[in-house]
C-alpha cells in the first residue's frame, strides 16, 4: 500500500517523528481502555434504561388494554339491553312523535353511560331505517348520504363482534364542529345492537373514545419534548402519537418486540434508542422513540473529562518528543540540511550554533569547511574568469578592426558596382555587425542596442535563407534601457535558425521578446520550427541544471553538442548570480522557446545617454 510505504519512508528519515510514534505507542493501551470503558459503560447504561423502559411500556399497554376491554364490556351491555332495543324498534323513514320521544329517552340512558367512563367522549347509536344518528353530545342527527356509507359495511361485515374505526377524513359543520362519524381525533368501537338476533340487528352502536386521553395515558414515557410514542392497533394501525406527523421515516416493524434498537432517522440525522412493546392479547404496540444524546446527558461529563485526559496525554507526548528532538535531533538535522545545500552548490550557508558541547563542535567544523570551499572555489572561479577574459582580450586584439573595416568597405563597393545587390547587403550589415561587437570596449550593450545589433545578423541568415522566415522585435518600456551581456543572445538566435527554421521551405517566423515582470528581465527566443525532440530536450536541460547550480567540474569544450547554450548559461550564472537561469521549452513539431530569466537589479546601469522611443510590438 502506498501510504505504508510513505510512513515507514518519513519513519526512518525522520527522528522526531520516530520519537513522536514511540511515545504515542506507550499511550496507545491507556487511551484504548479509556475508550472501552466510555463505550461499555454506554452500552451498560442502554441495556439498564431500556429494561426500565420497557417495564413502564408494557404497564402503559396493559392500562391500555384494561381501558379497552372495560370501554368493550360496556359496548356488549348496551348492544344486548333489551330496553333500548325496544326503543330503536320503528321502522319508519321520517321519525314520528312517538319515536322522537323513546330516541330521547335512549339518548339519556347513553348520557348517563358515557358520564361513567372518562375515555368516552361520546356515545352514538345509529338507526338505520330513519338514517338518523343518536349521540349524547349533539343530539339526534339525521345522516344526509343517500347512500351506506363505508363505516356501515364494516359494522356488518364484523357481524356483531367489536371493530375500531379510524376516519381517513376530517369533516365538520358549517359552525366548525366536528361531525361524530368523520373525526380524526376519535377512535370509535363499533359493533350491532342486538346482534344476536341477526334478522334485527341493523342498528349500529359507536363508543367514541378520545385519543388525546390515550395520549395523556401515555405522556408518562416521554421523558422529554424530544422524546416520542407511537401507539398501533392490531392491524399495524396508527392510532395516536406525540410526533406533530403522524408518519413513520423508518419500519417501525422490524423492532423486535421488547429489544433496544438503536439507529439514526432522517428528520434529526441523530442516533436515538427505540422501543417496542406488544401486548399479547390484543396484539396492540407500543413504539417508544428517545434521542440517544438525552439518555447520556448526565455521563457526557464523565466522558469529556477522559477525552481531555486522552488529548492532554497525547499533546504532551508530542511535546516531549519535541523537546528531545530539539535538544538532541535538531543540530543534525541542521547539519544535514546543510550537507545537502553545500551539496547543490550554496556555498554561503552558515549554520546557527550556541552550543558547547559536542553538537556544538560538529557545527562550527561544518561552518569553517563551508567557509573554505567558498573561498576556494571563489578563488578558482575568479581566475577562470580572468582567464578567460584575458583570452577574449587577446583574440579581440589579434583583429584589426580598421583592417577589416576597410575590406568589408571595398567589397561592399565592388558588388554594387557590379550590382549584387544580395552580396552588398550581407557585406554591409556583417560590417556592422562586427563594429557593434569589436567596439566601445563594453561588456554590457541596453536591450535596445542589442535588438538593433541582432538586426544585422539577422537580416544576414534572411538573405541566406532566401527571405524563407520572418522576425518580430518586441521590447516593453520598463525593459529597453536594461543592460544585458554583448553577444548573449546572438547563440539562441543562430540556434533558431539554423536548428529550427533551416527544415522549413517557407512560413518561418522568429520573435524576439524582452519584459520586465516581478524585477525580473524576461528575454524569449521563439520560432516555429521543427521543435527538439523529447530525449534530446531532456539532456539539454539536464546539461544546463548542471551549469546553473555550479558543477564546472567537466566545463564544456567548444566541439560539444550544446556548446551555445551551456556558454550562455555559464556567463548569465557568473555575471548575474545563482538566480538567472536560461531554460529551453519545446516540443516536437510545435516550435521552441529559449527563455532567459535575470534579475532585473543586476541589469540597471546608471549611462546619461538620452532616452529612446519605444518599439512598436
Amino acid at each position: 500500500m502506498k501510504w505504508l510505504t510513505q510512513f515507514r519512508n518519513v519513519l526512518k528519515q525522520s527522528i522526531q517523528f520516530r520519537l513522536t510514534c514511540y511515545f504515542l505507542l506507550i499511550l496507545l493501551p491507556l487511551v484504548a481502555f479509556s475508550m472501552f470503558a466510555n463505550v461499555k459503560s454506554q452500552r451498560i447504561l442502554e441495556q439498564e434504561l431500556g429494561e426500565r423502559t420497557l417495564s413502564a411500556m408494557n404497564s402503559a399497554l396493559e392500562f391500555v388494554d384494561l381501558t379497552l376491554k372495560s370501554i368493550h364490556n360496556l359496548s356488549t351491555l348496551i348492544a344486548t339491553d333489551t330496553n333500548l332495543s325496544a326503543l330503536l324498534s320503528h321502522q319508519e323513514k321520517t321519525l314520528t312523535s312517538g319515536a322522537i320521544m323513546d330516541f330521547t329517552r335512549v339518548m339519556k340512558e347513553l348520557t348517563n353511560i358515557t358520564m361513567v367512563n372518562e375515555y368516552l367522549s361520546d356515545t352514538m347509536i345509529y338507526h338505520r331505517p330513519s338514517n338518523s344518528l343518536i349521540t349524547t353530545k349533539l343530539g339526534l342527527l339525521h345522516r344526509e348520504s343517500q347512500g351506506p356509507e363505508p363505516w356501515y359495511g364494516e359494522a356488518l361485515k364484523a357481524n356483531g363482534a367489536s371493530i375500531y374505526y379510524l376516519s381517513e377524513r376530517h369533516e365538520e359543520n358549517l359552525s366548525g364542529i366536528p361531525d361524530p362519524i368523520y373525526n380524526r381525533n376519535q377512535l370509535i368501537m363499533m359493533r350491532l345492537m342486538d346482534f344476536y338476533r341477526g334478522e334485527q340487528g341493523e342498528n349500529v352502536l359507536m363508543l367514541s373514545i378520545s385519543k388525546n386521553q390515550l395520549l395523556r395515558s401515555l405522556s408518562h414515557l416521554l421523558a422529554n419534548s424530544s422524546s416520542k410514542v407511537y401507539l398501533f392497533d392490531a392491524r399495524e394501525r396508527l392510532i395516536v402519537s406525540s410526533a406533530p406527523a403522524e408518519t413513520l421515516s423508518f419500519e417501525w416493524r422490524d423492532v423486535q418486540p421488547g429489544s433496544v434498537f438503536v439507529r439514526e432517522t432522517p428528520e434529526t440525522d441523530e442516533k436515538n434508542l427505540i422501543l417496542r412493546v406488544t401486548s399479547p392479547r390484543s396484539g396492540w404496540s407500543l413504539l417508544l422513540i428517545q434521542p440517544e444524546r438525552e439518555i447520556y446527558d448526565k455521563s457526557r461529563p464523565l466522558q469529556i473529562f477522559a477525552y481531555c485526559i486522552i488529548a492532554l496525554s497525547v499533546l504532551l507526548a508530542v511535546w516531549i518528543a519535541w523537546f528531545i528532538y530539539s535538544g538532541i535531533a535538531s543540530p543534525i538535522s541542521r547539519l544535514v540540511s546543510g550537507m545537502r545545500q553545500l551539496r547543490k552548490g550554496n556555498l554561503n550557508i552558515r549554520l546557527e550554533n550556541g552550543r558547547q558541547d559536542e553538537l556544538g563542535y560538529l557545527t562550527e567544523a561544518f561552518n569553517e569547511t563551508a567557509s573554505q570551499q567558498r573561498h576556494l572555489i571563489k578563488d578558482i572561479y575568479e581566475q577562470q574568469l580572468r582567464m578567460t577574459k584575458t583570452e577574449l582580450k587577446f583574440l579581440q586584439a589579434q583583429i584589426n578592426p580598421h583592417f577589416l573595416y576597410n575590406t568589408l568597405d571595398s567589397i561592399y563597393w565592388t558588388a554594387k558596382n557590379y550590382e549584387a545587390e544580395e552580396i552588398s547587403t550581407m557585406v554591409l550589415n556583417l560590417s556592422n555587425f562586427f563594429r557593434l561587437s569589436l567596439s566601445k570596449g563594453q561588456e554590457s550593450f541596453t536591450v535596445e542596442e542589442t535588438f538593433k545589433h541582432l538586426q544585422y545578423y539577422v537580416r544576414i541568415q534572411q538573405i541566406r535563407f532566401a527571405e524563407r522566415f520572418t522576425v518580430e522585435y518586441c521590447a516593453s518600456e520598463d525593459s529597453q534601457h536594461l543592460h544585458i551581456l554583448k553577444l548573449l543572445l546572438q547563440p539562441l538566435v543562430e540556434n533558431a535558425i539554423l536548428h529550427g527554421l533551416e527544415k522549413r521551405k517557407r512560413g518561418g517566423a522568429l520573435s524576439i521578446r524582452t519584459d520586465v515582470s516581478n524585477d525580473r528581465l524576461i528575454i524569449q527566443v521563439t520560432d516555429n520550427g521543427r521543435g527538439i525532440p523529447g530525449p534530446r530536450l531532456m539532456r539539454i536541460q539536464q546539461a544546463l541544471a548542471r551549469i546553473r547550480f555550479g558543477d564546472y567540474t567537466a566545463p564544456p569544450e567548444k566541439n560539444s553538442e550544446f556548446f551555445a547554450l551551456l556558454n550562455v548559461q555559464a556567463r548569465i550564472t557568473i555575471y548575474y548570480g545563482e538566480t538567472a537561469e536560461l531554460k529551453i521549452v519545446s516540443g516536437e513539431g510545435n516550435g521552441t522557446t529559449a527563455i532567459i530569466d535575470l534579475p532585473a537589479e543586476r541589469c540597471r546601469e546608471e549611462r546619461g545617454e538620452p532616452e529612446h522611443e519605444s518599439h512598436d510590438c
